[in-house]
């Protein structure tokens, strides 16, 4: 009896995917759990495994296609391998809605040219293919992040001028599409500075005393835990007892209302190969510096893997990035909504200050806090910043809770 492949649960908040690639083809010996078919998410990719052992089906949708969770994706015969199963006799060409009005229509002007989640989501906010424009799916078809990057932009209140003529590419040029994750992270960073009333505010911390520790204890903390004391976990329980102290940097607006926590789920920003993703550490005001060096370097080998799970990957309370491992001497991050905050860290680098009317060589780090002024006030940023800096700068204030 033939099992339907369907596209599964996501995540949270997460309703499509687009099919990234097929791992088997109609006609091949599948075993019971073994991958056939790649997709790829807003956030991760995610391997579709086949429920029974037998021959893969007629694929019910292509490469490049955006489906919704639910959707059917393939079918799994019992028997073994050998030649395709037929496909269905429905052709493409007997799809009416595909057929233009006219043969001067464009595709982006008619409804069909949209996926299912995109048409959905412009006829819930009133628009149509024409006002959205030339989609970036399979074939010029609209997808949901095209739309959704549409709402996104300000809209013009007189009539849209003439559309654009299409940039003619330079012979030198390589014309590459967006990955679904690159468009995705353009369209959120995009959202989070058209949504928050976003602002940065600066501080520098003298990182003798967070090297003095760790060149102290590193030897016994590496045999004791097996991993390394890094800048990050001293960093992370920095931000854990400052974020207790100006809790509105760990709370989120949600329309009128304002959700405090008594929990911090840390994000921590790690680059993989498809882009930057923030996987989260729960509940890690509970932790100890081991177990955040072990969570953090778990994240980094997984992303570089492709193995992040989504569920890794949503219910952040406040972020924190490292761009100093890039070499980035100062930058304004932006933040990860509806998060309120985010901590960027960046190089450190020897430079000349004054310590009790001394001139003197220290190794310094410039970090940037940027909040959500809508509400966290500057007052609070700028202590919450000056803990921080306390905090780092004489590690030993973790310890004793001071």
């Amino acid at each position: 009896m033939s099992v339907e492949i369907k596209v599964p649960t996501l995540g949270e908040s997460v309703t499509t995917a687009t099919i990234a690639k097929w791992l088997k083809q109609p006609g091949d010996a599948v075993k019971e759990d073994e991958p056939v078919v790649e997709l790829e998410t807003d956030k991760v990719s995610v391997e579709v495994a086949a429920p029974q052992a037998g021959v893969l089906g007629p694929q019910a949708v292509k490469e490049g296609d955006e489906v919704e969770v639910g959707a059917l994706l393939a079918t799994v015969e019992p028997g073994k391998a050998g030649a395709a199963p037929a496909a269905p006799k429905t052709a493409a060409p007997e799809k009416k809605v595909e057929v233009p009005a006219t043969p001067a229509a464009k595709p982006a002007a008619d409804a069909a040219a949209a996926l299912p989640a995109a048409r959905k989501l412009m006829a819930e906010n009133g628009l149509n293919a024409g006002q959205v424009g030339q989609g970036t799916g399979l074939g010029g078809r609209i997808t949901k992040g095209d739309v959704l990057g549409f709402l996104s932009q300000p809209q013009a209140a007189t009539p849209a001028a003439a559309p654009k003529a299409a940039r003619k590419d330079d012979p030198r040029e390589e014309r590459v599409k967006m990955t679904r994750l690159r468009r995705t992270i353009a369209r959120r960073l995009k959202e989070a500075q058209n949504t928050a009333a976003m602002l940065t505010t600066f501080n520098e911390i003298d990182m003798s005393g967070a090297m003095a520790l760790r060149a102290e204890f590193q030897d016994n903390f590496v045999k004791k835990h097996g991993v390394k004391l890094g800048y990050m976990s001293i960093f992370s329980r920095a931000v854990i007892a400052a974020l207790k102290e100006f809790p509105a940097i760990n709370a989120e607006i949600d329309g009128e209302d304002v959700i405090y926590r008594d929990f911090v789920n840390l994000g921590i920003a790690v680059g993989g190969p498809n882009g930057l993703v923030v996987p989260v550490i729960r509940d890690a005001d509970k932790m100890g510096f081991a177990q955040i060096e072990k969570t953090i370097a778990g994240f980094g080998k997984a992303a570089r893997e492709g193995t992040l799970k989504l569920d890794e990957l949503s219910g952040g309370t406040f972020s924190i990035t490292n761009g100093g491992i890039y070499g980035s001497l100062l930058s304004t991050p932006i933040l990860n909504s509806p998060q309120s905050g985010i901590l960027g860290m960046h190089s450190i680098q020897e430079r000349p200050v004054a310590v009790n009317g001394q001139v003197v060589i220290r190794p310094m780090m410039y970090v940037a806090l940027s909040y959500d002024h809508r509400i966290v006030d500057g007052k609070e940023a700028v202590s919450f910043l000056v803990r921080l800096k306390q905090n780092v700068e004489d590690p030993r204030r973790l310890l004793i809770d001071v």
